[in-house]
């Protein structure tokens, strides 16, 4: 069991992470937001008002005890944007955290970590996630003799790098596998309110001592952000931010949330949200029932304990149509009105590639049939109502497509 322990700095607590043994923050600065562009612009086209903006955000941040701040690689104009801070915001506690994606050739993986270093303009960089272990080539890529890590291993023994770990959207016996190869110091994964089937992976993460770093929170988790009308109602007296928050630090396993800030006045509702950790726990039950209260109320007790049965993954499925994200992209409208997270991530289904892999229900009726549907639908207990489910997302949420943000 992991012996975790949270220590007060500033405004934030801190808590052990992981085997090792940084105190980190509560919150962490993502860096995914606040950059100017998600192209790798030429410097001279990064404008003053875009970088006072982020330098205003790290600053805010470090002054409230946000002192780690993660980034990547390919996340356009973020390192080099981050690096100028650098020189401009003194953080003796700063905690650096970047992302590099494996690659076949690990010369190539090599390569770019030099180039995040440059941008960076850092010495160390104290905490270096392998980017994106969704597959299990990018996990061979990785861990092989003569593979990615082993020129991290280098880096590491050099003094260049600190700690080692992954990030990953993968699924969870994947995430399992990984874990579990006793190579990673920590972990950056999905779990939060909407999205705990990565349960399994916190225990895994627990039982091996490794940091866990919560990604996206609150826009993965929902765009509680733009939040629903009904979704306010159902988390007052607290905000949907301040709910997800506090429903994911009262689990002493996690142990930092991103936090993506594009001005300083985004970081304000979490910092609310950490002011109330001593006195919110209880409320964050009352509100958790309401919650799942609401969802049996709109979906029903027969749906909600046997929907998952028997689907089948999106690659054993005509058109690719991933069903089971689908399936709860539904739940989540008929619950709680996340339209916009709903539509959103429908969108991106068919463009999303491993991070986001299969496709939405755009080719029912077209290129797939409902018979295509109900023959790989035939171990599911709602194999008649499926369909029905499919052409109404369809209707509600079809016609606007849209790619990552970034790609590799």
């Amino acid at each position: 069991m992991a012996r975790i322990k949270d220590t007060k700095n500033n405004s934030i607590p801190r808590r052990r992470f992981g085997r090792t043994e940084i105190q980190m923050p509560v919150l962490s600065l993502g860096g995914m937001r606040f950059q100017q562009s998600w192209k790798d612009l030429d410097p001279k086209e990064i404008n003053n008002q875009e970088q006072e903006i982020l330098q205003k955000t790290i600053k805010h941040a470090s002054q409230k005890g946000m002192h780690h701040i993660e980034t990547a690689r390919h996340y356009g104009t973020s390192e080099r944007q981050i690096g100028w801070a650098f020189d401009q915001i003194d953080d003796p506690k700063r905690i650096l955290q970047t992302k590099v994606p494996p690659n076949n050739d690990p010369s190539i993986f090599e390569q770019e970590l030099e180039l995040s270093m440059s941008r960076l303009g850092s010495k160390k960089i104290d905490l270096l996630a392998i980017h994106g272990i969704n597959l299990p080539e990018h996990l061979d890529m990785t861990i092989r003799p003569g593979g990615c890590l082993e020129i991290v291993r280098r880096w590491q023994k050099d003094g260049l790098i600190g700690h080692i770990g992954f990030s990953t959207h993968a699924n969870v016996d994947l995430i399992i596998k990984t874990i579990e190869t006793g190579l990673f110091d920590y972990v950056n994964l999905h779990w939060y309110f909407i999205r705990q089937e990565n349960e399994r992976a916190l225990q895994s993460a627990n039982a091996n001592d490794m940091g866990v770093f919560i990604i996206s929170p609150t826009d993965k988790g929902g765009h509680l952000h733009t939040p629903s009308l009904k979704l306010l109602d159902l988390c007052s007296p607290l905000h949907p931010i301040e709910f997800n928050d506090l429903f994911c630090l009262r689990d002493k396993r996690i142990h930092t949330l991103s936090v993506g800030a594009s001005n300083p006045e985004d970081l304000d509702i979490h910092l609310s949200a950490i002011s109330k950790m001593d006195s919110m726990y209880g409320l964050i039950d009352i509100i958790d029932r309401r919650l799942m209260d609401a969802s049996y109320k709109s979906l029903g007790d027969s749906w909600l304990t046997t929907w998952r049965i028997g689907l089948p993954s999106w690659d054993q499925t005509p058109g690719d149509i991933n069903i089971p994200i689908l399936l709860w992209l539904n739940n989540l409208l008929e619950a709680w009105d996340l339209e916009s997270f709903a539509k959103d991530r429908y969108g991106l289904l068919g463009r999303g590639g491993h991070w986001f892999p299969g496709s939405n229900a755009d080719c029912l009726d077209c290129e797939v049939s409902e018979d295509d549907l109900k023959k790989v639908l035939i171990n599911s207990p709602w194999s008649s109502e499926i369909p029905f489910v499919l052409r109404k997302l369809k209707d509600r949420l079809g016609g606007e497509r849209r790619d990552r943000l970034w790609g590799i």
